[in-house]
């Protein structure tokens, strides 16, 4: 089968705005960067654009040195790549059942997000130290079922702010089938990002043959599609405007509704090489679970 990545994509800070990028370095943890930070709210509970659809206008980018978040109507923010404005102390945070260890950004961050989001609220990330692994129970099932690939993923896929997984993937004749069927009742497509992948491919792989595909191959990256990905209300949000829809997901529940719940894309555990990098355009094996 013939297939490329079509585009690669980090989200700094859980929920907030991504970065299409042309290339990145990748470990177990998933790209360089990806969801390293987090929003957390006055009780402690970590914030997504379910509750705050606004989080999809904090754009984000990174510098030599420096995350930066932007927003209407707020000057950018710079918070230091090093470190330097960290608070001293880890702290325990919840992301779903899962806890890990992080570390609170300046009290300037908080209230540039507090500012604009309206609520009290502050900007934690990964700690150095924090060691949260992958679902184990479904990378078990993966291992379990396939003895003869399960050598290169043995041992802990640890990772940061993600909801359960490294690797986020997603298959462009998927998204093509969905627009078909939006299109066939009259209602508007809807691009990629509104279901927040890292990865999307492309090329002879059919519609949702992802959920028939075992592992894929790029670079001497390998990544096990270990569980597909449940989806919420956050493909709904338009991601330029904040704005709230009933599509996709009514469309896709209609279709795509599984034991686990409405599915869209495949969550990936992840075998790489000490310095891998992974670039658009990059020839794809994909390897059929049959």
């Amino acid at each position: 089968m013939s297939a490329r990545i079509l585009s690669l994509h980090i989200y700094p800070v859980k929920s907030c705005a991504g970065i299409d990028l042309t290339e990145s370095p990748i470990d177990r943890a998933g790209l360089a960067h990806d969801r390293r930070w987090m929003v957390v709210g006055a009780d402690g509970q970590f914030m997504t654009q379910r509750q705050w659809p606004a989080m999809a206008l904090i754009r984000t980018a990174l510098t030599a040195d420096a995350l930066r978040l932007s927003a209407p109507g707020m000057a950018d923010l710079d918070v230091p790549l090093d470190g330097t404005e960290l608070e001293p102390g880890a702290e325990t945070v919840a992301v779903w059942s899962d806890t890990i260890s992080a570390r609170r950004e300046s009290a300037g961050a908080g209230q540039w997000l507090s500012e604009f989001l309206k609520t009290p609220c502050r900007l934690l990330k990964v700690d150095a130290a924090a060691q949260r692994t992958a679902k184990p129970d479904w990378v078990s099932r993966w291992t379990d079922a396939h003895p003869d690939l399960s050598d290169a993923f043995v041992g802990d896929h640890y990772f940061g702010f993600a909801d359960g997984f490294p690797l986020l993937v997603a298959n462009q004749a998927s998204l093509d089938d969905l627009n078909a069927r939006l299109q066939a009742k009259g209602a508007a497509p809807v691009p990629m990002d509104r279901f927040r992948p890292n990865i999307v491919v492309q090329g002879e792989w059919e519609p949702f043959e992802e959920d028939h595909t075992a592992m894929i191959t790029a670079a001497e990256v390998r990544m096990a599609f270990v569980k597909p990905c449940t989806r919420c209300s956050i493909p709904d949000i338009d991601q330029r405007t904040a704005r709230q829809y009933d599509e996709p997901g009514r469309t896709l529940a209609g279709y795509r509704n599984l034991e686990i719940g409405v599915v869209f894309g495949q969550n990936a555990i992840l075998d790489a090489p000490t310095g891998a990098r992974l670039k658009v355009g990059d020839a794809v094996e994909i390897e059929l679970d049959f």
